[in-house]
């Protein structure tokens, strides 16, 4: 049960290597690699591609390079209806029916995210191997809506990387361990590791992975992807196994910044007000960024390139103001951990209670047990002391979880983007991101050296709600690095606008060679 089996039934004809689509199956012999949505939904729309012969040729690179060669690891279980679903969407295309702009799109979603389809919705954990769903989270039911095929489930750091505080990012107990298609002895980030994996390898048109603070953004970065994390209530979180509802949202991960200001035009609730995506194609002229300064752990390379970088949105029409790191920020991400636990807590009770039972945990305290009890499949690696800890803690009335938070939300918004927002008057902020990957390491779990560290302003965002952006912006010795991106409530268009803007001017964005030799430790 360590690796949950490969479940799509593949076959092979119309499956050509790597996953190109071959004429046999109506594909016109057209490879999905690196092509954006735009792109697969043109060539369908031609008739030179059918939804089903694309989803088979994701399905075949799933097996050529998830499943065996560099066995990233990334998808953990594939969707036995995905090749039903698609050739349903294609009869409707022919009847001329289209659901909406995804109409025959292949995504991963991470397995976290309910779905209705036959596969359990599991965080990673074997305690909830058996969680079925009779619907979609309803972020998920609006992506199906506009016509998505829900490829499979991808992997993930389990519970989020919500168990220990020495947790090997990529890897679950059910899921076994994530790598880096970049280079496979690294480590992919956490915990929106499989999505992030999945999209870079080309094993999916993009994946929805979900963050608390830094899991949609960290991975997207350390694998060479555009990761949006949108203003937390923009998109729903309802369905998703919570750390803390506070914080908790899900976002697009994908290779192009187009491809994510599509997929939250969907994903977007109809009942909130942002600013839209209609400005993304224009220059960011006039707009003023602060440039915060880089975390004290960050690769002389990275801070080398970002220097380019910063030069490069001036070029674009930004203007630059060098800010100083507000005060309080250099312990934020410690000073974040107590309030998150016992919200945790809380939040994780209420939603094992859905299950009314059927489930062989209903509480924290019975997945610690549960955890106890298959230590040997469960903790291998690492253990639970985060468990265990919010599990100490008592009910969100208590004093010390509100003076926690009070302080936290004062620290990254009151006295942190608020105040700079309002001092200097920018209309985004900006610093270096993640990478390069540091290496999978069981021993110790994740060290983060020389992975850039965590801009602090992140988890200012993270903590008080704030959409953030990633982008990719160069290499370190083969391995992937970004550029992030804050700026206030519901303005995802702008910081969409100003990513699009880097993009174009960078084209960072490169492929793993998945076929490459391996690399020795």
């Amino acid at each position: 049960m360590n690796r949950r089996k490969f479940l799509g039934a593949l076959g092979a004809a119309g499956i050509a290597a790597g996953g190109k689509v071959s004429a046999a199956a109506g594909g016109a012999d057209f490879d999905p690699t690196e092509k954006t949505i735009a792109e697969l939904s043109l060539a369908q729309a031609q008739g030179s591609l059918s939804a089903e012969a694309l989803t088979r040729s994701y399905l075949g690179r799933i097996e050529r390079y998830d499943r065996r060669g560099p066995k990233l690891g990334a998808v953990l279980a594939v969707n036995p209806d995905a090749l039903r679903a698609a050739h349903a969407l294609d009869a409707e295309r022919r009847a001329g029916r289209l659901r909406g702009p995804l109409h025959g799109i292949p995504l991963l979603i991470k397995d976290n995210i309910e779905t209705l389809d036959p596969m359990p919705t599991t965080a990673g954990s074997l305690a909830l191997a058996t969680a079925r769903h009779s619907a979609d989270a309803p972020m998920a039911a609006r992506l199906r809506a506009a016509g998505a095929v829900v490829l499979g489930k991808a992997n993930l750091s389990e519970w989020a990387n919500a168990r220990s505080s020495r947790s090997v990012s990529g890897w679950s107990g059910l899921g076994g361990q994530t790598r880096c298609p970049y280079d496979p002895t690294r480590n992919p980030s956490g915990s929106s590791a499989g999505p992030a994996a999945g999209t870079a390898a080309n094993l999916c048109a993009a994946a929805i992975g979900t963050e608390t603070d830094g899991s949609i953004l960290a991975p997207a970065s350390i694998n060479g992807l555009v990761g949006l994390k949108p203003t937390v209530g923009l998109v729903s979180s309802a369905g998703v196994v919570p750390i803390t509802t506070r914080q908790d949202t899900t976002g697009p991960m994908t290779r192009t910044v187009a491809d994510a200001a599509l997929l939250l035009a969907v994903m977007a609730q109809p009942t909130v007000r942002w600013d839209g995506i209609a400005a993304l194609e224009s220059a960011p002229h006039g707009l003023k960024l602060g440039v915060l300064p880089p975390p004290a752990s960050t690769h002389p390379e990275v801070l080398k390139q970002s220097r380019e970088w910063l030069k490069l949105l001036e070029n674009e029409g930004c203007t630059l103001v060098d800010l100083p790191s507000p005060p309080g920020w250099s312990t934020l991400q410690e000073d974040e951990y107590e309030p998150a636990l016992y919200e945790f807590k809380a939040d994780l009770n209420a939603y094992l209670a859905r299950f009314n039972g059927t489930l062989p945990v209903r509480t924290l305290a019975d997945l610690i047990r549960f955890n106890e009890e298959h230590a040997a499949t469960e903790m291998p690696f690492f253990g639970q002391e985060l468990f265990v800890q919010a599990e100490a803690y008592g009910p969100l009335t208590t004093e010390a979880y509100r003076k926690g938070l009070r302080h936290i939300v004062e620290v990254a918004d009151t006295r942190g983007l608020s105040a700079l927002f309002a001092r200097y008057q920018v209309d985004a902020l900006v610093a270096s991101g993640n990478g390069p990957a540091e290496l999978i390491d069981h021993v110790w779990g994740d060290r983060f050296e020389n992975s850039g560290g965590w801009p602090t302003m992140c988890s200012a965002a993270a903590v008080v709600g704030w959409p953030s952006l990633t982008v990719p912006a160069g290499f370190v010795m083969g391995l992937p690095v970004g550029i992030h991106f804050v700026a206030p409530r519901f303005k995802e268009g702008r910081l969409l606008q100003i990513g699009r803007s880097f993009e174009r001017a960078r084209q960072a964005r490169r492929p793993p060679n998945l076929d490459a030799p391996a690399r020795s430790a």
